[in-house]
């Protein structure tokens, strides 16, 4: 007899889904994008959610069509590459370490200060924290979906709804590439919150939670996971608005040229609540992000167990523990170095994201997939070297090509490659009269 979720367990699901998604990136980046958009709030607003809400959703549907798998979508090799470097940047490299330092700015910093010791004390105990939960993956629909995600829902409710009621003040002129290019300056900071690179590890942990409830009818799981990543989608609109409206409401409270979220949103909630503020927002920055760092250390570990002569259990805490010594970098320093790395690995996902829905209409997706992922990758990585302190390596003509300024160069030749590999792909596979006949 095929097993189903009951409505409390798909809704459960969608939470599970939410709160994994909605870590560090999520709440910094874009009250920096607010701050920093000015008049011009709404349109870079909408390039954002492209790449932190929409991407995301299609990426976890895609993956859910094939049972969760990235290298049903790609085919073993490529796969099995792509995946790495997306596990690497999410897991121990970026996105983990990342939970740690937000965590730390945000709900501890102000009471303790922001020296060394304080920052790898507090690293400590929140990895040791992850790591127990991490332990036990198949609990993660009760530990996370029923209890931590809810008080984390019910958290950035409590901030999203100040944010709307009592903004700081009011919002400052545009700054930068803003001023030209809202939407596509949006579009690429969204790259910042790294929710699609999430959504190709994320992908996996929702079949399983699903599966772990008697559920493996394929027809179900696609269904399930469809209507948890609506949900979050949903969830994530209302936290970005929110978001936006808090740092566009804070130019008066910060220097307009800011360039870190966290300062924004430490500003904006000891001037709306004052001490009591910065408790609540320890609260809210701990459980956002102790539930992002232990989605993240579960996928990673699942996924390096497949091919490591290493144990689950055992790379959950060699990861951890690695985490936490790459959080005591420094948020600023971590963010810096990322960003480049971002830059560059984004454009092949959302490649691969996109053509996966049209896997079937191909005589030959690999005719296809390659060129256009390869393309992707070439002109992302250019793109990734100007984001770098290494830009100067690039010739002078790079700067003219177009989309250059918005950190976009890779979408032209990626979609040009798309249409002559689509053409070759018919092409190809039409069978050629003889002449003779």
């Amino acid at each position: 007899m095929t097993k189903s979720l009951s409505p409390k367990d798909i809704i459960a699901l969608g939470f599970m889904t939410f709160a994994l998604f909605v870590g560090a990136g999520n709440i910094i980046f874009p009250p920096l994008v607010g701050l920093q958009s000015g008049e011009h709030l709404w349109p870079a607003a909408l390039g954002f959610m492209v790449t932190a809400v929409a991407l995301p959703v299609i990426a976890v549907i895609a993956l859910a069509r094939v049972g969760g798998s990235i290298s049903l979508l790609t085919g073993r090799t490529a796969g099995l590459l792509l995946a790495t470097v997306c596990y690497l940047a999410l897991g121990p490299l970026f996105a983990t370490p990342r939970t740690a330092n937000v965590s730390f700015a945000l709900g501890i910093a102000p009471f303790t200060g922001d020296g060394a010791l304080p920052q790898f004390i507090y690293s400590l105990l929140f990895f040791t924290l992850a790591m127990v939960v991490s332990l036990y993956p198949g609990r993660l629909l009760d530990n996370v979906g029923h209890i931590l995600a809810p008080l984390k829902i019910l958290a950035l409710a409590a901030l999203g709804i100040a944010a709307l009621v009592w903004p700081a003040g009011a919002p400052v002129s545009a700054l930068g590439s803003y001023q030209a290019s809202a939407f596509s300056t949006g579009f690429v900071q969204g790259y910042q919150t790294m929710d699609t690179l999430s959504a190709l590890m994320f992908g996996s942990i929702i079949v399983t939670a699903a599966r772990s409830r008697g559920v493996s009818d394929s027809g179900l799981l696609l269904r399930y996971t469809l209507w948890a990543s609506l949900i979050a989608g949903v969830g994530l609109t209302l936290v970005y608005i929110c978001m936006f409206k808090l740092g566009a409401g804070s130019g008066s409270l910060v220097e307009s040229g800011a360039q870190d979220g966290a300062a924004i949103l430490h500003a904006y909630v000891q001037h709306t609540f004052g001490d009591l503020g910065s408790v609540f927002m320890a609260v809210l920055m701990f459980i956002a992000c102790l539930v992002t760092a232990v989605g993240m250390t579960c996928a990673c570990a699942d996924f390096f167990s497949r091919y490591l002569p290493l144990s689950y259990r055992t790379l959950v805490v060699i990861l951890a523990l690695f985490a936490m010594l790459v959080s005591n970098m420094g948020l600023a320093n971590l963010i810096r170095v990322s960003l480049p790395v971002l830059t560059a690995i984004y454009p092949p996902c959302i490649a691969l994201v996109l053509l996966s829905f049209s896997q079937n209409r191909w005589r030959s997706a690999k005719r296809v997939f390659a060129p256009v992922i390869a393309t992707s990758l070439v002109f992302g990585l250019a793109d990734g070297l100007k984001a770098s302190s290494f830009s100067g390596l690039l010739p002078a003509w790079f700067d003219k090509l177009p989309l250059a300024e918005q950190g976009l160069v890779w979408l032209q030749p990626t979609l040009l490659v798309l249409l002559l590999a689509a053409a070759y792909d018919r092409l190809r596979s039409v069978e050629i009269p003889n002449a003779a006949s």
